[in-house]
């Protein structure tokens, strides 16, 4: 048997096997497919800076004029929170006490204590928690029961009569106040 060259073979162009073709077909799909699975992997591991994050989360609550001078109001806003490219949106509350138009205490309604939501007794003028008996004053001031510490108070700030928060958590029942999210 006579091993004779195919014509393309014998000017030392190089030929496309079937084989070589699906390596190489294999190969690019294979690497477009991990690449796009997992640029979202590296974010969720890497994270964004923490700049852009206390800047994103900033969220409009209410307008400064809807709060009346001395009185607590619970506040409901809903907030976009990000995790490994997944968004969702939450709905989170605050006690917002108006001092004047351009100073405002912004509260977390979690208990210091024990994780509770806590309400306003206007009755009473005071914050009063109802699983372990916690009570605390209009400023956050703990008046009474197991709280560890006062009141969270949560960064807020105003701008063109509106009032904007970041939502944070506490480690409850510990006297420091720490955040955990």
């Amino acid at each position: 048997m006579i091993n004779e060259k195919s014509p393309l073979e014998k000017t030392g162009n190089p030929t496309t096997t079937r084989r070589k073709f699906l390596k190489v077909f294999t190969i690019s799909i294979g690497s477009i497919v991990s690449i796009a699975l997992g640029i979202p992997f590296i974010g969720a591991l890497v994270g964004r800076s923490s700049s852009l994050k206390e800047k994103a989360s900033m969220d409009k609550v209410t307008s400064v004029s809807h709060l009346s001078v001395g009185r607590p109001a619970r506040v409901n806003f809903l907030s976009q929170e990000e995790d490994a490219y997944i968004y969702k949106t939450v709905v989170h509350s605050v006690w917002a006490v108006e001092h004047s138009s351009d100073d405002v205490t912004v509260f977390s309604p979690i208990c210091p204590h024990a994780g509770c939501y806590y309400n306003w007794d206007s009755e009473a003028d005071q914050f009063q928690c109802p699983c372990h008996g916690s009570v605390f004053s209009i400023t956050g001031k703990v008046l009474g029961g197991p709280a560890p510490r006062p009141l969270d108070i949560l960064p807020h700030d105003i701008k063109n009569g509106e009032l904007y928060v970041r939502w944070e958590r506490f480690k409850s029942g510990v006297p420091e106040k720490i955040r955990i999210s």
